[in-house]
């Protein structure tokens, strides 16, 4: 960020500044606007938007939800095993979603049922490799046990 137009004090630690993006050869056409921060842990935020009609708690509160759903795609990629959607409807979303979250769920019931120390992913993965195997095979597997 090259030049600086505006500087609003909004409290001890937060600005919220007009900004001009590039170098003097190289400027964008429209000014941003610059909003430092602290976050509840005390480090700097920079929210960078074009909206100059909201307040800067505003801005600041819809970068949080943001950051929320941010979290949650995260934590379905990483739990859900969900690689791609199927289907394109919000409906078709929605079941695939939900699916994955009952496997899920299921998968924590076992492993807690079972005192095991497995993870939920081994878990599923004994239960795939085994789908059409008797269920003792399946259990004494999450349970560390030896199958016979």
């Amino acid at each position: 960020m090259d030049l600086l137009h505006y500087i609003y004090i909004l409290g001890i630690n937060n600005r919220d500044e007009m900004v001009d993006i590039g170098t003097t050869q190289n400027r964008s056409e429209n000014a941003f606007r610059l909003i430092k921060l602290l976050d509840t842990k005390g480090n700097e935020l920079h929210l960078l938007t074009n909206r100059f009609d909201m307040d800067a708690d505003e801005i600041a509160e819809i970068y949080k939800s943001r950051w929320a759903i941010e979290l949650f795609f995260k934590w379905m990629k990483q739990h859900l095993n969900i690689k791609k959607f199927y289907g394109h409807s919000e409906q078709a979303v929605h079941n695939q979603v939900y699916v994955s979250m009952i496997v899920y769920c299921l998968n924590v019931l076992a492993q807690l049922n079972t005192n095991s120390d497995r993870s939920t992913l081994q878990i599923s993965r004994y239960l795939k490799a085994a789908l059409w195997k008797s269920a003792h095979i399946w259990l004494r597997k999450i349970e560390g046990k030896s199958v016979p």
